[in-house]
């Protein structure tokens, strides 16, 4: 595992983070939104069987719609990991997304756990979901993060594989202690996961306080922790470490009217629920508060207008 910081660009694509800024306004940090509607979630896996989705009623075009149109009002940019399954059912998302001038990005097809997939179940959903992608944006698909953040050390072949199917980049680790994801011992800026190899893992933003890692990426901490405190750590990152924040929410986040799956546990629907009615707003404060771009083009280089190339 070669770091970053500690070994020179492959190409001129990759520049140092440190020249990652905006004149008069210093570091660009990195938004991203996992395109998913809110029955998806892995903490409602235990109640919402995965042969039922078709059958919840589906919310996520319209929320995805609200983002866009609040990342516009702030001229923000960003990267949208896409569901393929979402991407299959309502193909005008992608689109739209695209239209306003954002990177789109995998999340899977099926939001299938990278650790719960053989190699072989892996590689068909990463290719499946990449491949629909492509399809209906005309554009590469270089990004892709696993759901619940789920490449760690037990499964780092994923990123052969990810590489092996032409993605460049992943945003699957989060380096926090976590019940249901995390690995706190991975870096916390972005690193090379095989040695010799250009592809790249940027992890989600974390604070060091206290010879802990703290997560100030977004998710549910940002929804349950006072604005103040996020902004707070967000500076800290951006001043003391000289790094970006990768930032990441989910369209569901802002639906106060969602359906309510009251058969989940309490810890789970706390998880999921908890100021879900404050999240707008506090996203307005954010892309108020930083400056916000699109992950492929802060740590790649730009690349808004490369049309796809598909590896034959």
């Amino acid at each position: 595992m070669t770091l970053l910081a500690d070994a020179p660009p492959p190409d001129n694509r990759i520049v140092p983070i440190a020249r990652q800024e905006r004149p008069g306004v210093g570091l660009v940090n990195a938004l991203s939104v996992d395109v998913e509607d809110y029955f998806q979630v892995e903490a409602f896996k235990s109640v919402v069987d995965r042969t039922s989705w078709d059958h919840h009623p589906a919310r996520v075009a319209e929320n995805t719609a609200r983002l866009l149109d609040l990342f516009a009002s702030a001229d923000a940019r960003a990267t949208f990991f896409v569901l393929g399954w979402v991407a299959e059912r309502f193909p005008a998302i992608v689109q739209r997304i695209k239209a306003h001038g954002h990177e789109i990005a995998s999340h899977g097809y099926a939001h299938e756990l990278a650790h719960a997939q053989t190699r072989n179940e892996f590689r068909a959903d990463v290719r499946r979901a990449r491949s629909m992608l492509e399809d209906l944006s005309g554009d590469r698909v270089r990004g892709f993060r696993a759901p619940t953040f789920s490449i760690g050390g037990a499964n780092w072949w994923a990123y052969e594989i990810l590489a092996e199917e032409g993605y460049e980049y992943s945003s699957s680790v989060y380096p926090i202690s976590h019940d249901l994801y995390g690995m706190p011992g991975a870096p916390r800026g972005p690193f090379r996961p095989m040695d010799g190899h250009a592809f790249l893992e940027i992890p989600v933003a974390t604070v060091r306080l206290f010879n802990k890692n703290r997560p100030c990426g977004g998710g549910g901490w940002f929804r349950l922790l006072p604005y103040e405190v996020s902004r707070w750590c967000i500076r800290r990152v951006n001043r003391i470490d000289g790094m970006p924040c990768v930032f990441y929410c989910h369209p569901w986040e802002i639906d106060v009217e969602q359906p309510r799956l009251s058969q989940a546990s309490l810890k789970s629907r706390f998880r999921h629920y908890v100021n879900i009615g404050a999240m707008e707003r506090r996203i307005a404060r954010l892309l108020r508060d930083f400056a916000w771009g699109r992950i492929d083009e802060i740590y790649l280089g730009s690349c808004a207008t490369r049309t796809r190339e598909r590896n034959n």
